[in-house]
């Protein structure tokens, strides 16, 4: 069974040889052929170098040709803050800060410009270099995700004052997401990617208010062109699992934040395929290689072997060492090294992060607010959390509020994870208490939490 047909029974639930492999390969293709991720995600001639790269030191059975939720709103006026080391970020939001905004301000949707056209070549370009041999995703902005970098924090508040406006700008996202996801399948990819980080970050409420009739169109309309759908989800989504699994998508994908053995269950039960739950920082960029077979056997052994695809949490940091992948992609396709790595009796030394030491909030003067975050510069649920709490301090009366984010891609951020006992991200502690976690509050409930943490001091 070759790679693409492999990841197509997956998705349909239907009998496979083996556990397909599916490495998120985005900025990380830059890494892999020595490029930094602002050339690499701007050129189809490394894109191609890059995926070529990758099926060849991850034997992957499937690959995405970028991972870049950017680019739609790049094409729609955002303007983006580019980084070396990983996808760009949105800066600006076409329609923040009007006191009134329509559709009719937003320019018309064409995915012949931005950056489409190289994706459009690099699928072309991979269909012809992998034949059948391997399953290409193009990967999509969700329309609650693309929503929000279009009106940026204050969707959270208008979703609650004018909920039928932000239902037409979650509707107007999804016929955005269609026309990408037609190019993506007209030009060679199997699968549709269905990418919508925030939707970890929305109540079920909302979520069946907003998102799942655009995703059930949506949905619908991928498979009506013959291709398949993954919804892919990060953080802590646990709340949304069955509306997720009833959106209509072929799969469910996700990170870490979500126990694996529930979604398996709610999964299989709503009649989808699911994958993903490989950790991202403290194994696959942090760890070493008996960590990712380590993790790669616990995935294996709970996804089992029906519907499940085994995958990164999300897309691969920029510097995740290649062999930590391959090692975590190997256990997949050698049954002997699952053996070995289910065989295997020395533990890795626990780290206690006793060198780390939190404040003695209640002796500070200002009010301490630690963002632990994966990356605000990459993920779309951690830039808008940042922004809402530096936003929200700002906004603040009689108390100085300093808001810090602790990244988990570092030690030190892991440390601070670990001693404030966070188990999802992103979350927002105040004064070394959980507050909000994997859910971004709106600015009026922040600025009241911050201006009563600052009353007890």
């Amino acid at each position: 069974m070759n790679g693409r047909d492999r990841i197509r029974n997956a998705l349909l639930r239907k009998q496979v040889d083996r556990t397909p492999w599916l490495p998120f390969v985005g900025a990380h293709g830059g890494f892999l052929i020595n490029r930094n991720a602002q050339h690499y995600l701007t050129s189809a001639d490394l894109v191609v170098q890059g995926l070529s790269k990758a099926i060849e030191l991850y034997q992957p059975d499937g690959l995405p040709i970028l991972f870049d939720l950017q680019m739609e709103a790049e094409v729609l006026g955002c303007e983006l803050h580019w980084s070396a080391d990983g996808p760009p970020s949105v800066k600006t939001h076409p329609l923040e800060g009007r006191e009134s905004w329509s559709l009719a301000d937003l320019p018309a949707f064409d995915a012949g410009k931005g950056r489409f056209p190289l994706a459009w070549e690099a699928t072309r370009r991979m269909r012809a270099q992998v034949g059948d041999g391997i399953a290409l995703y193009g990967l999509i902005c969700g329309p609650f995700t693309l929503a929000t970098h279009l009106l940026g924090n204050g969707l959270f508040l208008q979703m609650a004052d004018d909920p039928e406006k932000i239902q037409e700008l979650v509707a107007w996202c999804g016929g955005v997401a269609k026309a990408v996801a037609a190019e993506y399948l007209r030009h060679g990819c199997d699968v549709v990617a269905i990418v919508d980080p925030m939707l970890s970050q929305i109540s079920p409420r909302h979520y069946k208010s907003f998102v799942t009739p655009v995703l059930k169109d949506l949905t619908a309309d991928i498979r009506a062109r013959g291709g398949l759908s993954s919804i892919f989800v990060c953080g802590d989504a646990t709340r949304n699992l069955e509306n997720l699994c009833t959106s209509g998508g072929d799969n469910v994908s996700v990170d870490e934040n979500i126990d694996l053995a529930r979604l398996r269950d709610t999964a299989l039960k709503c009649g989808c395929s699911f994958g993903g739950n490989l950790k991202l920082t403290v194994v696959l960029l942090l760890g070493d290689e008996a960590a990712a077979r380590q993790d790669a056997l616990r995935c294996l052994d709970v996804g089992g072997t029906t519907g499940f695809v085994l995958a990164p949490g999300c897309d691969l940091p920029f510097n995740t060492p290649a062999k930590n992948v391959a090692a975590a992609g190997q256990l997949a396709w050698d049954s002997y090294q699952r053996e070995v790595a289910r065989t295997a009796t020395a533990a890795a030394a626990t780290d206690t992060f006793d060198d780390i030491k939190l404040p003695d909030y209640a002796q500070e003067q200002a009010v301490i607010v630690d963002c632990i975050t994966l990356d605000s510069e990459s993920c779309a649920p951690c830039q808008y959390m940042m922004a809402a709490a530096n936003q929200a301090a700002a906004l603040c009366k009689g108390r100085t509020v300093v808001v810090r984010e602790h990244k988990i891609k570092n030690r030190a951020g892991i440390g601070m994870l670990v001693k404030l006992g966070v188990q999802n991200l992103p979350t927002i502690c105040i004064d070394g208490q959980q507050k909000f976690i994997s859910i971004i509050p709106d600015q009026k409930t922040l600025v009241a939490e911050l201006e009563a943490a600052g009353k007890r001091k």
